[in-house]
């Protein structure tokens, strides 16, 4: 059929235009990962939803669509810790392999999936490959105490393939937030989502209480699902429709500051490898986090295992 029904809904501006419900949304971008519309369309759905902004119901129904073709690790009977890392770092060290492999020295099963979105940036991929942590394809879930990082592109190809639209057209479109929120495991997940900009903040905690996710949401450094290592940022949970404050914004700066590496996947790596070894500390903040994340996998029952699965 194509999707020229629904560029005409969502295109109309931002006022004149109207949102889809969920099913059509669904619709809408299963088209779009089956590669049944030109690239004409693409773009044009893409840049609709630039100036019109996704509403709740369309995220479900876009991760719905997504969740139907993501290779979706098995499910290994127990909770897994879901990193998103697709900002890299510019101004700040990408500390989320960090985050991940301090999680997994606690016994967490953790998967760090994600694809460079813009060029110049140090990615996580870029500080994994110097800690020696190679890629793996999607087909065996992480154990407790085990890190696996899984390239969007193996995936869901089709995902990797809208994400790099940005490059062509300059701007953010739907798959940028909605790889934030996706849960790629069949078993139960416990994802952890950040944000850059309140705006995106609000519509990501109405998509999670909609979907009845459970995750950590927080104002990540520089987009990452990580906190930023030299103030404690706001720390929510969303457990089955329900969000909770966990974690208090901090005023102002830590009473002192880390000593952070440079900008660069080797100095980023060294410096992990410290913090790992007890040479360095861990960042504060990142320590709470930790933590936080560690008290809600107990929140993990059999019963509910599959919950999460939309």
């Amino acid at each position: 059929m194509g999707i020229s029904q629904y560029i005409k809904e969502i295109g109309r501006g931002k006022d004149g235009a109207r949102a889809l419900d969920r099913a059509q949304a669904a619709d809408l971008l299963g088209q779009v990962l089956d590669g049944t519309v030109s690239d004409l369309e693409v773009g044009g759905f893409c840049l609709a939803m630039r100036i019109k902004g996704e509403t709740p119901e369309e995220m479900a129904g876009f991760l719905d669509a997504t969740h139907a073709r993501l290779q979706r690790l098995p499910d290994a009977g127990h909770p897994t810790v879901v990193l998103p890392s697709y900002n890299g770092a510019r101004k700040l060290p990408v500390l989320t392999p960090l985050l991940a492999l301090l999680l997994a020295r606690r016994g967490a099963a953790v998967l760090l999936h994600g694809t460079p979105t813009e060029d110049r940036r140090v990615t996580s991929a870029d500080v994994l490959a110097a800690l020696d942590v190679a890629p793996r394809e999607p087909g065996r879930a992480p154990a407790p105490g085990e890190l696996a990082f899984v390239p969007t592109e193996r995936l869901l190809p089709s995902l990797k393939r809208l994400l790099d639209v940005r490059r062509a057209v300059g701007l953010r479109n739907p798959a940028h937030s909605l790889v934030k929120l996706m849960n790629p495991c069949r078993g139960a997940a416990f994802i952890v989502g950040s944000y850059t900009h309140p705006e995106y903040a609000g519509a990501m905690a109405a998509t999670w209480t909609l979907t009845g996710a459970h995750a950590l949401l927080l104002r990540g450094t520089e987009g990452e699902p990580v906190a930023d290592a030299r103030r404690t940022p706001r720390m929510e949970v969303f457990r089955d429709g329900l969000r909770t404050e966990v974690q208090a914004a901090q005023d102002g700066p830590l009473a002192q500051l880390p000593s952070l590496p440079a900008v660069d996947a080797a100095a980023t790596a060294a410096y992990i490898r410290a913090v790992l070894a007890g040479e360095q500390p861990v960042p504060t903040p990142i320590a709470s986090q930790v933590e936080h994340i560690l008290r809600e996998l107990s929140h993990h029952e059999p019963a509910a295992r599959h919950a999460h699965a939309l």
